[in-house]
């Protein structure tokens, strides 16, 4: 068994996927109209047959108080990997994307958390090496 697909609530998709793409660097690879909304996932670059992140519409009345409460007490919406965090926020920094946690040094992983511009804090995790 393996994880195929996992997703992030989203205010508006079209945003979210010029964000997503546009700014962090994925790509599309499903964007299948569906009425009102749509069936879009981006992934990887690197792994363009890997775990599809699906940028869900958060249209359900329950989506929005879950959502704020998660922001409020900084709980995370995902959490992408990075060879190097440091690197990938300078880069998402110049890129405009606004950060709520600086990278930090938690021992065994270094972290960054920003916010998505959609409803969402995302976390980037570096995995320290072994000494």
């Amino acid at each position: 068994m393996r994880i195929h697909l996992t997703g992030v609530f989203v205010d508006d998709q079209r945003k979210a996927l010029r964000f997503y793409t546009e700014t962090l660097g994925f790509q599309v690879k499903h964007d299948i109209p569906l009425g009102e909304h749509a069936w879009i996932t981006v992934v990887s670059a690197e792994a363009p047959d890997g775990t599809e992140l699906l940028l869900e519409p958060a249209a359900h009345p329950a989506v929005g108080p879950y959502r704020a409460a998660l922001v409020e007490d900084g709980i995370l919406g995902a959490s992408f990997a990075v060879d190097d965090v440091e690197a990938e926020y300078e880069r998402l920094v110049a890129r405009g994307v606004r950060f709520v946690q600086p990278p930090t040094d938690l021992g065994t992983v270094v972290t960054a958390v920003f916010d998505d511009t959609c409803g969402n804090l995302i976390q980037i995790q570096e995995e320290k090496g072994q000494p």
